[in-house]
Formats: structure tokens, C-alpha cells, sequence
């Protein structure tokens, strides 16, 4: 029987109806929000760091698939480890055998944690996250695991009951008896610690809502109190690993830090598929897997397949064949640093933050009677409107992909591919600039800022 499948005709004969088909069988708000703040672009095809539409437009990625796209899109290298591993038609997930490419990935990610001994695969941010939480309780036989505030760790149940933000969590309770504790805060460590039933503190070294990084010294002091009191240091690395912030890990920005389980995901997929580890001690492995008969007590059903493993593989591989991490670093260091110049500048930009290629741009209140009076506005009718005024033309007059860091935030967070260059580097700068031009001289931008209050007041 012939199959007549074909994945071209059907893009050809149905892309076009990609906004409606979203609005009609999957989640109907998402495309409400890209045509209400005019970003239903019709993306054709991509590569490096960069998209071009149906018309031909190219257009700058600076939010890489929320740090999906570590090494841009298509890498070269990925995508011939993904036809070489599909064309070598392996006898993959049998469930009753050893395959060698878990392994030897494990090996690779391992060599960037020396402390660490043992890796669990799964299939995602969230899912590295439930399972640092599960082997944390597990490992102590404590139920409690801390959390800081404003953090974001994922939208499972698990993950969401360690996440620090109210509105991701509203409307889906009950969640775990989980606790917050303010990011930098080591007497409210200390006093829940006493407590005696704390598993875990999990901690963003580097928190992505807002770009707040842990105050200096406060990981190391945070992981003595933990192990004075028996519990463990768990770092979610989901978005900051992987040569984000201008080292492997953004823990290892801070000296004698070793956390006792560490997250990934996102860039170590390559782009293609999905993919989650969790690192974690030889003691903690041996806890949860502590008999033959639990040899299964925790897996996934797709966690070490062939083709997540291969890209894993190729991205670590071409991360230390091209030094992307000291990259990173280099053009992190460029692009914070000619931000930050613009400070004395542009009177509504209160500060440029973060580290290598993981930057966060904050706006607050001005000075002049005028811009103070067009920010009250925007600020009585709903926090976050200014940031949302910036991304808008950054893509509808620069052709440039950012995002507002979170809800309710001035900020908006930069994490473009860890590949571009001084030449991107230079085109979001001249971009910027403008779009602060125009909103310190009173320009169209706050015309659309009007249409985002009356947005907001209706939706009250």
C-alpha cells in the first residue's frame, strides 16, 4: 500500500490557515494576543539568528525560543547528527537494553560537573525540575522544598508548586506544601531550615523573570546551611545553562558552589527535540534506585531516546569545538556594556543587568513633568505596558524578536542565540535607540501605548 503522505503539499495547501486553526483547536487566546499586539507574522524559514517572512523580511532573533535555540536555528552540525542517527535505524527504547548514546551524553555533560556522578533524562525543563524534586524527598525523606520568590521553574504541578509567581499559579490548587523565601535572603533560609523537614532549596542562580541574579556569595553561603541542617542544593539551569550567562553552568560564576542536583534542558536539544537531564550525586541516585525491584520508579517513557541524545551530543560537541561559551561571554560583556551607556541618556531607562548573553533592559519613572505624566497613565492601567511599548516596534520598525521579561514587569529580557556576534550586537543597539528616541521625544509609540490602557482597563 502506498502511503500518500506528504509534508510539503500539506504545508503548501494549508499553512495559511495556521493562525485559525491555533484559534480553533489549540489554546484560542495565543493568537489573540500576536494579532492584538501585531505579531502574527507569518515566518517562512530560519537560520542562525535569524527569520525572513513570507515576504522576504529579515528579521533579528533575540529571544531564541526562550533559549531553545542555544546554537540558532538549524545548526549544521545538529541536524547531521539527527539524519545520521535516523538513517542508522536503531533498535531504539526497547526498555530491556543499555543503549550507548545515554551514556556517552551523560559522560559529555557530566565532564562540565566534576562533583556530580549520575544523570536522569526526560524530556523537558519542567519535567529535569520534578525530577530534582521527587530524588530531593527521596534522598532526605523530608517533604518540604523551598523556593524563592519571583522564581519560575515550570508549569507541571510539581514545578508550579516551587513557582514564585502568583498568576502562573492561581487556579490550581491545591499544590505541594512548598514554601517561599525571599532570592538572597539566608536568615529566612535558616529559619525554615530549623524547622527540620526541609528536602531542598531549588534556586535560579540567575532568576529569568526580571533578570535578578543571587546576591554575591549568597549560593555558597545558602548550600553551608543546607548541609548543616541535611538538606540539599538543587540549581535549575534549565535557561541558564549551557554557556547562557558566560560559563557552562551560571553557578560556576561563584567559587566552592556545588550544588547537590542540577536542571537542564532547552539549549542541550539543539532546537529539535526535547530534551531534560538531571544531574545529581552518586548518594542520591543510589536513594531513589535503591533496589532491583525499583529499577523503575522513576522514568519517562520518551527520556533517552536516540534523537535527543544525538543532538545532545552535537550541541555539547560544538559548544567546546567553537568555544561558545567564552563567546557568549564576549558578546554578553559588548552588548550590556553599549546598554548601559545609554543610561545617562534616556531618563525612562533605569538599569541593564545580567550576565553574558542572558541581559535584562528595566525601565522606571522619569524626571520630566511630561514622560512622568505619560508613565503614571500607563502604570494606573496595568504595570508592564512601557516594556511592551519597547518590543513592539523593536519588531514592527526593526524587524528585531524580544520579549517582555514577565507579567506585570518593566523589563524585557534578552536571550538571543548564543552565536550572534558584534553585528547583531550593533543592529539591536541602533534599534534601541531609536525606539528610546522616539519614546523620549513623544513619538507613535505612545499612540500604541493608548491602545494597550484601553486594552487593559477593558479586560478588568
Amino acid at each position: 500500500m502506498t502511503n500518500e503522505f506528504d509534508l510539503g503539499r500539506l504545508l503548501s495547501e494549508r499553512g495559511a490557515e495556521r493562525y485559525e486553526l491555533h484559534a480553533r483547536h489549540l489554546n484560542h487566546q495565543l493568537p489573540r494576543m500576536l494579532h492584538t499586539i501585531g505579531f502574527d507574522k507569518v515566518y517562512e524559514r530560519a537560520e542562525g539568528a535569524y527569520f525572513w517572512d513570507t515576504d522576504g523580511n529579515e528579521y533579528l532573533d533575540m529571544l531564541a525560543g526562550f533559549g531553545v535555540m542555544g546554537l540558532g536555528r538549524h545548526h549544521p552540525v545538529v541536524r547531521r547528527a539527527l539524519h545520521d542517527v535516523l538513517d542508522a535505524q536503531l533498535a531504539d527504547l526497547t526498555r530491556f537494553d543499555c543503549p550507548p548514546l545515554p551514556g556517552l551524553l551523560a559522560e559529555r555533560l557530566l565532564a562540565h560537573s566534576p562533583h556530580l556522578d549520575r544523570v536522569f533524562f526526560g524530556n523537558s525543563g519542567t519535567e529535569a525540575v520534578e525530577t530534582s524534586l521527587k530524588f530531593a524527598r527521596r534522598a532526605t525523606g523530608r517533604p518540604r522544598v523551598l523556593y524563592c520568590e519571583h522564581a519560575f521553574h515550570g508549569l507541571t504541578a510539581g514545578s508550579l508548586s516551587v513557582n514564585g509567581e502568583d498568576g502562573f499559579r492561581d487556579g490550581f490548587a491545591p499544590l505541594l506544601p512548598d514554601t517561599a523565601v525571599p532570592l538572597g535572603d539566608l536568615d529566612a533560609l535558616a529559619r525554615e531550615l530549623r524547622r527540620g523537614d526541609v528536602a531542598a532549596l531549588i534556586v535560579e542562580p540567575i532568576q529569568g523573570k526580571g533578570v535578578h541574579e543571587a546576591p554575591p556569595g549568597y549560593l555558597r553561603a545558602a548550600q553551608e546551611l543546607l548541609h548543616r541542617h541535611k538538606a540539599l542544593l538543587i540549581a535549575d539551569e534549565v535557561q541558564t545553562g549551557l554557556g547562557r550567562t558566560g560559563d557552562f553552568y551560571a553557578y560556576q560564576h561563584e567559587d566552592g558552589v556545588e550544588p547537590d542536583l542540577v536542571c537542564v534542558a532547552k539549549a542541550l536539544s539543539g532546537g529539535y527535540v526535547p530534551v531534560g537531564a538531571t544531574l545529581g550525586r552518586d548518594w542520591i541516585f543510589k536513594k531513589v534506585y535503591s533496589s532491583m525491584d525499583r529499577v523503575l520508579v522513576h522514568s519517562a517513557s520518551f527520556g533517552s531516546n536516540a534523537q535527543a541524545m544525538a543532538a545532545g551530543l552535537a550541541v555539547l560537541s560544538v559548544m567546546e569545538n567553537d568555544q561558545v561559551v567564552a563567546h557568549a561571554r564576549a558578546t554578553g560583556d559588548l552588548l550590556r556594556s553599549r546598554l548601559a551607556a545609554l543610561t545617562d541618556r534616556y531618563e525612562l531607562l533605569a538599569d541593564v543587568r545580567g550576565r553574558g548573553l542572558m541581559v535584562g533592559i528595566e525601565f522606571g519613572r522619569p524626571r520630566s513633568l511630561k514622560l512622568r505624566g505619560r508613565w503614571t497613565m500607563l502604570q494606573a492601567a496595568r504595570k508592564g505596558l512601557f516594556a511592551q511599548m519597547v518590543v513592539v516596534p523593536l519588531l514592527q520598525r526593526h524587524r528585531i524578536l524580544t520579549q517582555v521579561s514577565g507579567d506585570h514587569l518593566e523589563v524585557i529580557k534578552l536571550i538571543p542565540p548564543l552565536v550572534i556576534g558584534e553585528q547583531e550586537v550593533a543592529r539591536f543597539v541602533d534599534a534601541f535607540t531609536a525606539v528610546m528616541d522616539d519614546a523620549h521625544e513623544g513619538g507613535l509609540m505612545w499612540d500604541f501605548g493608548k491602545t494597550l490602557v484601553k486594552q487593559a482597563v477593558a479586560q478588568r
